[in-house]
């Protein structure tokens, strides 16, 4: 993979060459990391000791009166197996730590989820309690306006007094109109009694008018009989 590179004040391009991938990069340290090679020259440490370990086997397993040979590869195989186990021992340490920080790690997340659990917890108990407040202080607020409408009337002794005069008025007016129906109850007995008077009296005078038209009728007559009778003796008096 090949990437550009501008160098300031020269104005040229140079081609930077990336050997490797990500992945690749990935492979090559973990396999370090097993064989413990720390750079890509020289040879790798495991190769070392396994060359040591060939030789001291290879001198062993001579016929050959070697035994000095084998002593000093002995030794030299165990210095560099010592060599080789104080890497490990290193990483060993480092993993080891690296253990104990991802458990401290661990618990420390288990106690912020915790935390956060309890802060979440915390924030519905507030948010109710919040609403328990807003609904108090309303309460509070209609219990003001109510006392303060109580506080402009007038006092409970007040209040009674104009309570026990408007009884006394209406006490009198169910008087006043109890007296008045029966007064109208009276005058209705009255006018009916007078309309029967007036009933009869005109009755009597229709009565009375058709007696006194006989009478002046049954006169009229008479005289007229009369007046006849009275012209008739007139006239035979003349004959004789």
């Amino acid at each position: 993979m090949l990437k550009g590179r501008k160098i300031s004040g020269r104005g040229e391009t140079v081609a930077a060459n990336y050997a490797f991938s990500a992945l690749e990069d990935d492979i090559i340290i973990k396999h370090r990391l097993l064989t413990r090679t720390t750079t890509t020259r020289g040879e790798p440490p495991l190769k070392k000791l396994q060359k040591k370990f060939t030789s001291f086997v290879v001198e062993v397993e001579k016929d050959d009166d070697n035994f000095n040979d084998c002593i000093r590869l002995s030794k030299a195989f165990l210095q560099e197996l010592s060599t080789f186990e104080i890497p490990l021992l290193k990483s060993k340490a480092v993993i080891d730590a690296n253990l104990r920080e991802k458990g401290n790690f661990d618990e420390l997340m288990d106690e912020i989820n915790s935390q956060i659990g309890q802060a979440q917890a915390d924030i519905e108990d507030l948010k109710k309690q919040l609403e328990e407040s807003k609904i108090e202080r309303q309460h509070k607020e209609e219990c003001e306006a109510i006392r303060k409408l109580i506080a402009m009337q007038p006092p409970r002794s007040e209040t009674q007094k104009i309570i026990q005069e408007l009884e006394k008025e209406i006490a009198a007016l169910e008087a006043e109109n109890t007296a008045g129906s029966r007064l109208l109850e009276l005058r209705k007995k009255q006018f009916a009694l007078l309309l029967h008077v007036v009933d009869e009296l005109q009755n009597t005078i229709e009565e009375d008018q058709k007696n006194l038209i006989e009478e002046m009728r049954m006169a009229a007559e008479e005289q007229k009989n009369g007046m006849e009778d009275g012209s008739g003796g007139s006239e035979a008096m003349a004959v004789d």
